[in-house]
């Protein structure tokens, strides 16, 4: 049905199928890849945080996976809290060999820092999600285009009164204007489920991030806080 739209299509018509085409593989690949991106992230984020879990007692000599987002967030506290301990033990007192802490001003740093390496891994997994709320926009305007140019067409013919000699370009028209509408939606509602679905996910992902920041935060300071006991 819509090869033989587009072959009774005129060549305007023909270019808002072409359209829609295109924006359809674009929206679809994109969401192929988003969604095993998603996957790999939601897999690795399990196996790291077990990881974690076991190696709590060394938590700044564990390896890891820089492509996940959780693996990230550690190896960016654990290059934070590193320079902090080196800076406090190069400004200690003469004599101690071992000077190694954390003070609560120091905490706090990190607590600020983590939050901010959340926030811009939040922003690397919605990274192009623009193009599923665009396509939700354009694609049933594009459909809509379509279906203006096609009745305009079909008018314009039976206008003209050759109906008979323009029979094919009347049928033309209203098959250009009844399939961009079907495509067009057919494009957008898919578009809308896997936009509303990611932006979701990205939302959870976002929460499990600020659990487990603030996890190793707690890990961090019962192992390196300087205790106070003034």
């Amino acid at each position: 049905m819509f090869v033989q739209a587009y072959v009774q299509a005129d060549f305007f018509g023909k270019f808002i199928f072409l359209c829609l085409f295109v924006l359809s593989c674009c929206c679809w690949g994109f969401l192929i890849h988003k969604l095993l991106l998603m996957r790999h992230i939601q897999r690795g984020a399990k196996q790291f945080q077990n990881l974690v879990e076991t190696y709590r007692e060394k938590i700044l000599n564990i390896k890891v996976n820089l492509r996940n987002p959780f693996g990230s967030l550690y190896q960016s506290l654990k290059e934070k809290t590193i320079q902090m301990l080196d800076k406090n033990h190069y400004f200690s007192s003469e004599g101690k060999e071992h000077y190694n802490y954390l003070s609560s001003t120091d905490m706090d740093s990190l607590t600020i820092h983590i939050h901010r390496v959340v926030a811009r891994q939040r922003e690397k997994i919605e990274n192009n999600l623009f193009i599923l709320s665009t396509t939700v926009t354009l694609a049933p305007f594009l459909g809509l285009l379509g279906t203006v140019w096609g009745i305009l067409i079909t008018f314009s013919e039976l206008r003209s009164g050759h109906l008979a000699s323009s029979n094919s370009v009347v049928l033309g028209g209203l098959s250009t204007a009844l399939t961009t509408t079907v495509l067009g939606l057919l494009i957008a509602i898919p578009a809308l489920i896997a936009y509303n679905y990611l932006k979701n996910l990205s939302r959870r992902f976002a929460m499990e991030m600020h659990d487990f920041s603030h996890f190793l935060l707690s890990v961090v300071e019962l192992q390196y806080r300087k205790v106070d006991l003034s």
